[in-house]
């Protein structure tokens, strides 16, 4: 593969990964027991015991650091870096048995998202990129499909349950059927279709920075375009768009309005 930029931060991250996803392996084996959090979403012991598995090594190893993790983790940077993390995306889907969660880890800097790293522990598949190095699973080269007609095109849309709040409700269900066919995996796995080329789009209405850091550099670094609803292009947008370039404009019309500058 060669050399890698931010190559120790990205061998780092993905053993971490590799170690949370064991250990959310024997959680799941042994039997895992729900909470439900202030805003809903169900989190659970393994949740926390691997966030907690991560921080630690990551203070450990880059002490001047900071960290952002889903379930609490924060520590101020004194070096103008973060990492920023999701011990268990996809809580749903762990807990119901569904294979489509992963571990997410990222590292922002100055400049952006450097490295990400996600990690679908049950299906063995670990993407992971670093900026300027290109998208990888496992040891293969990634990219976007060349897909440019919507028609050809297989779209991922995530939490259908709350497009009813998007501006562009009303018109979803027309403009999905102008697709050869249309599917709902879940955040992490949607994503990484795309950036594998085995889908061509996806568009999650709802999502916090720590499901789209690693995510959004792993998708560039495939060849994809990421943007937000409001026209953005940010981990904290709260939602998203991604595909290839050639289909960005028609996602583009959907969520900014057909007037857009494309």
């Amino acid at each position: 593969m060669g050399r890698m930029p931010f190559e120790k931060e990205l061998e780092v991250a993905r053993a971490l990964a590799a170690q949370a996803g064991e250990v959310a392996l024997r959680y799941r084996r042994d039997g895992v027991r729900t909470e439900i959090k202030l805003d809903l979403s169900p989190v659970t012991a393994a949740d926390r015991e691997c966030e907690r598995l991560i921080c630690r090594a990551l203070d450990e190893a880059f002490p001047d650091d900071g960290l952002l993790g889903e379930e609490g983790a924060q520590k101020e940077a004194r070096s103008g870096r973060r990492w920023i993390l999701d011990p268990i995306d996809g809580t749903v889907d762990f807990v119901r048995g569904i294979p489509n969660w992963s571990v997410l880890i990222a590292l922002e800097d100055r400049d952006g998202v450097a490295v990400g790293v996600c990690h679908l522990a049950e299906q063995g598949e670990m993407y992971y990129a670093a900026r300027n190095g290109g998208a990888w699973a496992n040891e293969r080269r990634v990219r976007v499909s060349g897909i440019s007609d919507p028609r050809q095109a297989l779209l991922c849309v995530n939490g259908l349950n709350t497009m009813l709040e998007m501006p562009f409700a009303s018109g979803l269900l027309e403009w999905m059927s102008g697709f050869w066919a249309v599917r709902s995996f879940s955040g992490c796995q949607d994503a990484m279709m795309v950036a594998s080329g085995r889908a061509d789009a996806w568009v999650e209405p709802y999502a916090k920075e720590w499901d789209l850091a690693p995510l959004k550099i792993i998708l560039e670094e495939a060849g994809g375009v990421f943007f937000n609803f409001d026209g953005g292009s940010s981990i904290r947008g709260g939602n998203c768009c991604v595909s290839t370039p050639a289909l960005a404009p028609h996602l583009r019309r959907l969520v900014l309005g057909a007037g857009s500058r494309q």
